[in-house]
């Protein structure tokens, strides 16, 4: 792996350590994307992650009441989160209407990008029953 000229992680892409699901297309779209946006958006989100909390805290303690769908990956690192137990085990309490919960396994947090067939699938179900 040989780092280009570029951003901070603009070009450390080795291929063969790519997942499946992705491509080196995919790394040039999401490289030239980069390039002309920059990478300001994503990184502002956790730069202003304090101001995020006080900004939804008038929703604080609020039940979700309309019908959901939560798809997953089993191996998506926010599941490991503290608290992210007890926010899945009170999922039907905050969410009432909960249709289902979907637990890719083997899949990370890209769900939609790691298993496009297996999340399409399920939010047409979802939404064939609503």
């Amino acid at each position: 792996m040989v780092p280009r000229k570029g951003g901070m992680l603009a070009d450390w892409v080795n291929p063969t350590s790519l997942p499946s699901w992705l491509t080196e297309a995919d790394v040039e779209i999401y490289a030239d994307q980069f390039k002309q946006t920059g990478y300001r958006g994503g990184l502002n989100w956790y730069r202003n992650i304090d101001r995020n909390w006080e900004l939804m805290a008038p929703f604080a303690g609020l039940k979700i009441t309309v019908p959901a769908l939560l798809i997953a990956g089993d191996r998506d690192v926010v599941l490991a989160f503290r608290g992210m137990d007890q926010v899945i085990a009170n999922l039907p309490k905050n969410v009432p209407k909960l249709q289902r919960t979907l637990l890719l396994p083997g899949c990370g947090h890209w769900t939609q990008q790691e298993r496009p067939q297996e999340v399409n699938e399920a939010m047409l179900e979802f939404l064939r029953g609503l």
